[in-house]
């Protein structure tokens, strides 16, 4: 029987390499290195974060400061802006008053001529205190200075005058014929026309449109 028994052909055996661990790993070339470093890197991160988070609260600290400064100085503004319209409001008003007792003593001198017109009924006192009072009227205008201009026997300028009346006549036309009010100048500049009537020319000449007797006002 053992004759009959084939030969069973043996393979040499192979050894398996060893294999690892299921929870074991091999280690990589440098991993204790990078360990370290991955140990110091982390604290790192973690100090740049804590500062990075302390500039932002002194910024945020920063921006409530000057939040705060900036309402303040809106509320100064405004209590500045009171203060100077009443200031301004309060000289306005001494100005006003000053031109008011500028013209009081001329007041006061017609009030005591009448007086004394009644009282003593003299007619020629009277008229000499007006003409002093009318004197003193002129000396407050000029130091305010105001001046007074002639129109008559002038040609009409309507930066100047205002046509009230126009007739014909045997002055050239468009000449001052009459001056109902004197026009007035202050520091060179107009201050009231003067109100005129104004020739129109020769009766017969050349017509304007104009009327005798009729006002024409510009």
């Amino acid at each position: 029987m053992d004759g009959l028994r084939p030969r069973l052909f043996r393979r040499p055996l192979r050894r398996r390499p060893a294999q690892s661990h299921p929870g074991h790993r091999r280690p990589h070339p440098g991993g204790e290195h990078m360990s370290e470093e991955l140990k110091g890197t982390k604290p790192a991160e973690g100090q740049k974060l804590k500062e990075l988070e302390e500039k932002l609260a002194a910024k945020e600290e920063e921006i409530k400061r000057l939040r705060e400064r900036l309402v303040h100085l809106q509320a100064d503004f405004d209590n500045y802006r009171k203060q100077a319209a009443r200031e301004s409001a309060t000289l306005a008003r001494r100005v006003q008053d000053q031109e008011i007792l500028d013209f009081l003593p001329i007041y006061d001198a017609l009030e005591r001529a009448f007086r004394a017109l009644k009282r003593n009924n003299d007619l020629d006192s009277f008229v000499e205190g007006v003409e002093r009072i009318f004197a003193q009227l002129a000396e407050i205008l000029k130091r305010k200075g105001c001046q007074p201009f002639d129109s008559v026997g002038r040609r009409f300028d309507p930066a100047y005058h205002e046509v009230l009346v126009t007739a014909h006549a045997e002055a050239e036309r468009n000449v001052i014929l009459e001056e109902f009010e004197r026009g007035w100048l202050r520091e060179g500049g107009v201050l009231r026309p003067a109100k005129v009537k104004v020739s129109l020319g020769p009766k017969g000449g050349e017509k304007n449109g104009g009327h005798e007797g009729k006002g024409n006002r510009n």
